[in-house]
């Protein structure tokens, strides 16, 4: 079964601007897909379980709202939207991490992209289940099962496909500032045989973007060619007039889908606002929406 579904993501607010606030953004999504003519095309809200990294984060991490509070106080304003979520299971015991999914099943949260340990440590730290074993261990508490896609990393295809065989259902992309994804789904279709969903990520850049950094920090990846060139098009777009950006965005966004529409996998569609929802993001996803949806 796929979502087969077009999922927004909404970062829980910080812990001190409180529930309220959280139901404000859930206004504010609501009035910004009004305005672009995109209401009732977002079928999910895709909520990351955030934890402190690097210390050179351009924007300071402050501690969020739980994903579950954080959903308990939106779900009432979104009724006609389900939730999906990421989890850290790297410092959780199984009976933990079993009891926390089952919360949040129950809350409506439909699918679960497990997460291990920040980039500051080495894969396989943390006192608890690394996040290909949680794929295995949580098949029949999860329907929908996640872990991040990075396409331009050294040796994704190998380490998807081994979180394939352990039980992903879906696939979560980084950001996609380039059509990397193409090459590297089409390779993989040829050495593997699974066809997990896979969330096209597309981030709406703003023009701050190239005084802050936000964006460049996350897609980082030192000495990656490939990642350097996505990072000169996020400054390009943050450069650019509103109009072409659009354009530009729109032009990723149609070589991406054109490139993988016919390989076999499952879509669906994440966008994300990464400095928080607006008319100008939204304006760009309807003009990406229209031109295809899931």
């Amino acid at each position: 079964m796929t979502m087969n579904t077009v999922a927004l993501e909404l970062v829980p607010p910080n812990v001190d601007r409180g529930l309220g606030y959280a139901v404000e953004e859930a206004h504010k999504v609501l009035r910004c897909a009004d305005e672009a003519g995109i209401e009732g095309r977002i079928r999910h809200i895709l909520m990351p379980s955030m934890i402190a990294e690097d210390d050179d984060r351009p924007i300071e991490m402050k501690p969020k709202l739980d994903v579950l509070d954080f959903w308990r106080a939106i779900t009432p304003e979104l009724p006609d939207m389900a939730g999906l979520c990421t989890q850290v299971t790297a410092f959780s015991d199984e009976t933990t991490l079993r009891a926390r999914l089952g919360e949040m099943t129950t809350a409506g949260i439909e699918g679960v992209v497990f997460v291990g340990v920040p980039r500051t440590m080495a894969d396989g730290e943390g006192s608890g289940v690394p996040p290909t074993d949680a794929l295995a261990t949580f098949r029949a508490d999860v329907p929908n099962r996640g872990v991040i896609l990075i396409p331009t990393r050294t040796e994704e295809i190998g380490r998807f496909n081994f979180k394939c065989e352990r039980g992903a259902t879906f696939g979560l992309c980084q950001l996609l500032y380039s059509d990397a994804i193409v090459p590297f789904l089409t390779e993989f279709a040829r050495h593997s045989d699974s066809r997990p969903e896979i969330l096209l990520s597309f981030g709406f850049v703003p023009t701050f973007e190239n005084r802050v950094g936000l964006i460049n920090w996350l897609i980082q990846d030192p000495g990656n060619a490939a990642v350097a060139a996505e990072q000169e098009f996020v400054m390009k777009l943050a450069a650019s007039e509103p109009e072409q950006r659009r354009t530009l965005m729109l032009d990723l966004y149609k070589r991406v889908i054109d490139g993988v529409a016919d390989l076999g996998f499952p879509l669906s569609i994440h966008l994300e606002a990464t400095y928080g929802v607006s008319g100008a993001a939204f304006t760009t996803f309807a003009q990406m929406l229209e031109y295809w949806s899931p």
